[in-house]
């Protein structure tokens, strides 16, 4: 995959403050920034450059770049164990994972994915990493502890290009909720299984899900239909879908409290 006709950006993060909103820094990072996440404790920003097959790592005190960790081919999507130690990298050109270890900033595994993966989120308890691997029509499964892959999950029976992209995972660990971009549906594994319980259609093209704080619902944004679908997570139900939100989304944000986020942008 390359970034052919795709817009050249500035190749930087902005830092915007939620009380004005308004941006109160601009960060240079490395070239073509595409997904970034922020330390449980807040004090550092990781940054996937898939261009220059880098990860970023801001200070969130002085917004400056204090560490550039060198990982696989096209990094993208980025997830952080909840006690903050180690960042995972899912190298969409390379089909892997890095492992980062984030109190010396150095890569201590590289775990081997399927075909394509673009994103990474943990369970609860950060034992395990999901990974789409969009050309592949799979989840690759990551043991934290020895990181290595221990159940590969067909996320779409018998289709081919499902595209998986984003991933999310309920509050209680229990259930994944994969967007199949390609064929329009999201896919719920059941995480003790390992296994595909559920198949939902939802709008053209999803690119983004995220989990409302107490499991109950999952939001999905629908690239190319313009709409977010609303999901069930009781039933795996379709049970609203809004329409004309904006051109082509992808992220998807649920707010925690008033003063708390959770997002899952790719």
């Amino acid at each position: 995959m390359t970034n052919s006709g795709w817009p050249v950006g500035s190749n930087s993060v902005s830092v915007i403050d939620t009380a004005t909103n308004t941006v109160v820094a601009t960060v240079p990072v490395a070239n073509f920034p595409v997904g970034v996440i922020i330390t449980p404790n807040g004090a550092f920003a990781y940054v996937a450059n898939y261009n220059s097959n880098s990860v970023s790592v801001i200070s969130t005190v002085t917004n400056t770049v204090i560490a550039t960790v060198a990982v696989g081919t096209g990094p993208w999507g980025l997830a952080i164990t909840p006690n903050g130690a180690f960042a995972y990298t899912a190298n969409l050109d390379s089909n892997n994972v890095t492992v980062i270890d984030t109190a010396p900033n150095t890569v201590v595994a590289t775990v081997p994915a399927g075909n394509g993966p673009v994103a990474v989120a943990l369970t609860p308890n950060g034992a395990f990493a999901y990974v789409t691997n969009q050309s592949s029509d799979n989840v690759s499964v990551i043991s934290t502890a020895t990181n290595t892959v221990v159940a590969t999950v067909p996320v779409v029976s018998g289709s081919y290009n499902s595209g998986p992209y984003a991933v999310a995972i309920t509050p209680n660990g229990a259930f994944a909720y994969t967007a199949n971009a390609a064929a329009s549906t999201v896919s719920v594994t059941n995480t003790a299984t390992n296994t595909v319980i559920a198949t939902i259609p939802v709008g053209t093209a999803p690119h983004g899900v995220a989990i409302t704080p107490d499991g109950a619902f999952a939001y999905v944004g629908n690239e190319y239909s313009n709409t977010v679908s609303v999901i069930d997570t009781a039933t795996n139900t379709l049970v609203d879908t809004v329409q004309e939100v904006a051109v082509a989304p992808e992220g998807v944000a649920i707010m925690h409290s008033r003063n708390a986020l959770t997002f899952n942008c790719r």
